[in-house]
């Protein structure tokens, strides 16, 4: 990653600013303007929850001490860098860089430093079953390569769509006409992480979002969560779980 390219992504998040929305107070019922999240837990505080506690297709989000999470974390303004799920038997499946693999809870904890567990409240077992048979399918298939590439320069200019006071609609329009140019059109039969998770959920019959796929970050995943301001619309918001690991240090700062 070169220097000019950290540089335009700081300038660029400094002029933007997170996503914001216009909703009714629960209580008052008076408008307020939301503020997209930027951290890991939803509003009722976060919660340290066993592997025990995972349903498949559970999606967890996670961030390592590396380099290459820190990069991504960085051009994306993210907590999280990493996106997989769960398919029962203490196993995850994932894209990673050798391609598309399963893995299980234990070895996904021992090597992310942080965590966190979404949950999609309308996943069945029928949804269930067909998530894990596309996850047995593309096993070993190869990684995108190109899509990741890809999506560093749109990671920087779509932050012009989410300028503070700017109606969902518009944002939403905005961010999928620059990903129109900066990723093109077509589909695309290798994944990265957070595209995989999005197909998982669309070859179940159970699509998080109309979005393309390829657009979609971890933190945008993170971001679709209850009570948080999503970068592109959803169908249904996902429940906060809980964290599954992290550091204590940066859990007292966030929880």
């Amino acid at each position: 990653m070169s220097l000019r390219l950290i540089v335009c992504a700081a300038l660029l998040a400094a002029l933007a600013g997170c996503a914001t929305d216009v909703r009714d107070h629960p209580a008052t019922g008076r408008a307020q303007i939301v503020l997209q999240n930027p951290a890991l837990n939803p509003r009722n505080g976060g919660v340290l929850v066993d592997a025990a506690s995972l349903q498949p297709g559970d999606i967890l989000l996670s961030s390592a001490d590396g380099i290459t999470s820190a990069g991504i974390r960085l051009l994306t303004l993210s907590p999280v860098s990493h996106a997989s799920i769960y398919i029962g038997g203490q196993k995850v499946a994932e894209a990673v860089g050798e391609g598309i693999r399963q893995r299980t809870v234990e070895e996904l904890l021992a090597e992310e430093s942080t965590v966190v567990a979404f949950r999609h409240p309308g996943v069945s077992p029928e949804h269930a079953s067909r998530m894990q048979a596309f996850a047995r399918e593309q096993t070993g298939s190869r990684y995108n390569v190109m899509g990741v590439m890809l999506q560093a320069p749109f990671s920087i200019e779509r932050r012009l769509c989410e300028l503070p006071l700017l109606p969902s609609p518009l944002r939403d329009f905005c961010v999928q006409g620059v990903a129109a140019v900066q990723l093109g059109l077509g589909s695309n039969d290798r994944f990265f992480c957070s595209q995989f998770v999005l197909e998982a959920y669309r070859r179940a019959g159970l699509p998080l979002t109309d979005a393309d796929p390829r657009m979609i970050s971890p933190g945008d995943l993170m971001h679709m969560r209850e009570g948080d301001v999503p970068s592109v619309r959803t169908h249904q918001a996902l429940h906060y779980l809980g964290h599954l690991k992290f550091q204590p240090a940066v859990a007292a700062a966030r929880l």
